[in-house]
């Protein structure tokens, strides 16, 4: 199961991986991954709490997995062991020839319990994904 976000950035895609990777910044305007702990190099484990509407918040610790500054930032998290509950984050940014970069955010669900979270991450997932390309957009126009 995948879920995905689209945006129209009207912003360098430096500028936007600037906003992107300033995970201390993130408190202050993210809606839906509220922090991040951590360097985003190949191999590191992070820790990441992400909130979705009407929950307290979910704290796991993803290993990077790619690292490409201005194009690509992508973690593999997983819920105890693996083929439980992974899921595979990827924040592409695609440079357009105006000038624009448009953010692609997306998360490859696999496991045995997926199934009994597929209209949670339908509903809750997607929407905390539109909340955050939203304001990563409006930061990244502002800079």
């Amino acid at each position: 199961m995948e879920i995905k976000a689209e945006t129209l950035i009207n912003a360098t895609p430096e500028k936007v991986w600037a906003v992107l990777t300033d995970f201390t910044s993130y408190p202050a305007w993210n809606p839906f991954i509220k922090s991040v702990e951590g360097k985003a190099e190949v191999g590191n484990k992070l820790t990441v709490t992400i909130m979705q509407s009407g929950d307290k918040g979910t704290t796991f610790k993803p290993k990077v997995l790619t690292v490409v500054p201005s194009k690509e930032l992508s973690w593999l998290g997983r819920l105890l062991l693996p083929n439980i509950f992974d899921g595979e984050h990827k924040f592409e940014l695609r440079k357009n020839r105006d000038g624009t970069t448009t953010f692609r955010q997306s998360e490859k669900f696999s496991g045995i319990l997926v199934p009994f979270f597929k209209k949670q991450l339908e509903n809750n997932t997607a929407k905390g994904f539109e909340g955050m390309n939203a304001k990563l957009k409006e930061l990244a126009e502002k800079k």
